[in-house]
């Protein structure tokens, strides 16, 4: 095994070559990777020895993107359409294994190779959408030539990912594997050399672009299939027009239109906008005085304190990941009202297809309601979800601090009140935190996590591992009204609120800002998170 950069090393297994990038955490493309990627693909290819090369990656991934770090600085050479460029015309064959997630920038270095394969497990994606860019290294021009003109419209224009199963039905990979990945890649290429298999150069295949050709309204279809979800950001329709192009143009005319969409998005302020997010949410992740390693409690068993609009919601993504919940109300007639909101949550999405029937009735066994508080005594986790009143809340937890299990974290998703004149109700004020969800809970992404002043590290970091678990973003606040996301609701309602009062209609208010890029205005947000909560 030889060091080509600090990344990447060349080793050679009989006639094979192997090519294994390590650059922890997530093998992005810095610039040591691609250097390496173009030394050790130019080294194998000159040695009269090696009849194939293969790459492959140490650690949990295969190559998942980008170097974040990189953004915004100037480019450092090799760029990766040179990359790209060297492993396409190599006249040895070139093949891909991989596993974890094959992901932008790795994708297309995927997509650059002759031949790809990948564990079971594998994923493959182009999401550089959700940054408000498109591929910039052909995969616009590559993709649709070897998965079809309309999956590659929705893996680019989603952003989301496909498994190995439907990569290997639409043709991105040749091969699903087992066993040892590096030993099956070179088994692989030791076939294909043996067989002497043609150079299959995605750049070249024009079936299933002649297909599109054929179907001249596909364009003007799916355009019309996104526009509801893709309105207001400019991405998605580049997306569009550079998959257009790899129907319309030759490839390399195709990767000039592309290099050209891509440049206008780069300098464009929604994907200026995009990319802060992207970056923001990474950072609210760290705390400084929380770090990585700090024990989380795990999360076998959750309660719910109340059955209302949020405490359903909270109770669903629970149950969505898998985790029991118990759902406490203090009579039976508003326990069953609030369960049987849930059951026609879960059975709306079923109706549009996100769910199976297996699945509603999967979630809704973990959900289990009842109006005996001792039934949260064995829970790791307990969130209160009662009406807004400190009176009552205090009431609450002072009850269920005698019930709960020592370690127990109890969290209380207050979207206002003090957190710490709540957990001084308690004996352990140390083991309360906020977690304060927004409705609809099971929906909205974002969750307060509210730190007390004497909040301990380890629940705190307990509720942000859940709330990662579940799917929210969490981030951590400080005890103060309303805390920070209510505080910026609270300044716009009162504005709108006054154009009211000034003669403006509602809908008026709300068209101004959903015309601005919003999907809703401060008034409907009120009616979809309910009057009786917002």
């Amino acid at each position: 095994m030889t060091a080509i950069t600090q990344s990447v090393d060349l080793g050679r297994r009989g006639r094979i070559a192997v090519l294994t990038v390590n650059n922890p955490p997530v093998n992005a493309l810095s610039q040591h990777v691609r250097q390496g990627l173009y030394d050790g693909v130019t080294r194998a290819t000159a040695d009269a020895a090696v009849g194939a090369v293969v790459v492959t990656c140490a650690g949990r991934t295969f190559i998942a993107g980008a170097d974040i770090t990189e953004f915004g600085k100037p480019p450092k050479e090799p760029g990766l359409h040179e990359v790209l460029a060297l492993i396409e015309q190599s006249p040895k064959p070139v093949v891909a294994a991989v596993h974890g997630t094959a992901l932008g920038g790795g994708l297309e270095v995927a997509l650059a190779c002759h031949y790809r394969i990948g564990v079971k497990t594998a994923r493959f994606g182009l999401p550089e959408v959700k940054l408000g860019l498109l591929p910039g290294a052909g995969g616009t021009q590559r993709l649709p030539r070897v998965v079809g003109v309309e999956t590659a419209l929705q893996m680019i224009v989603s952003g989301e990912p496909i498994g190995a199963d439907a990569a290997l039905t639409h043709g991105l990979i040749d091969a699903i594997v087992e066993g040892d990945l590096t030993a099956a890649g070179v088994a692989f290429a030791e076939k294909v050399v043996s067989e002497r298999q043609p150079l299959k150069k995605i750049r070249d295949l024009e079936d299933k672009l002649a297909q599109a050709r054929g179907t001249p309204e596909l364009f003007a279809n799916f355009r019309k299939s996104v526009a509801r979800q893709t309105r207001g950001f400019r991405a998605p329709e580049n997306c569009i027009r550079a998959i257009e192009a790899a129907v319309t143009l030759p490839f390399d005319a195709g990767l000039t239109r592309e290099r050209e969409l891509f440049l206008e998005l780069l300098h464009s302020p929604e994907s200026k906008a995009q990319r802060y997010f992207f970056f923001a949410e990474r950072e609210a992740a760290k705390i400084p005085d929380v770090p990585p390693d700090t024990p989380a409690k795990e999360i076998r068993k959750a309660a719910v304190l109340g059955a209302g609009t949020m405490g359903g919601g909270i109770a669903m993504n629970f149950a969505n990941v898998g985790i029991p919940v118990t759902v406490v109300e203090v009579a039976r007639e508003p326990l069953e009202r609030g369960l049987g909101v849930v059951r026609k949550n879960y059975e709306a999405t079923a109706s549009k297809g996100r769910l199976t029937p297996a699945d509603v009735g999967r979630r809704l066994g973990l959900i289990r309601g009842t109006t005996d508080f001792g039934e949260v005594a064995d829970a790791d986790i307990v969130v209160e979800a009662v009406f807004e009143e400190m009176p009552i809340k205090q009431e609450v937890f002072a009850r269920i601090d005698k019930i709960c299990k020592a370690d127990a974290v109890l969290a209380t998703n207050t979207s206002t009140l003090d957190v710490n004149a709540i957990a001084g109700a308690t004996a352990r004020p140390e083991s309360v935190v906020g977690m304060h969800f927004f409705s609809p809970a099971n929906v909205m992404r974002l969750l307060e996590v509210v730190r007390g002043a004497k909040t301990s590290k380890a629940a705190i970091a307990t509720a942000m591992a859940v709330g990662r678990r579940i799917g929210k973003v969490p981030v951590l606040v400080g005890v103060c009204d309303g805390f920070v996301g209510n505080r910026m609701l609270h300044a716009r309602g009162k504005q709108a609120e006054r154009l009211i009062l000034e003669g403006a209609v509602p809908h008026q208010v709300d068209k101004v800002l959903y015309d601005f890029g919003f999907p809703m205005g401060p008034f409907a947000m009120g009616d979809l998170a309910g009057l009786d909560v917002g």
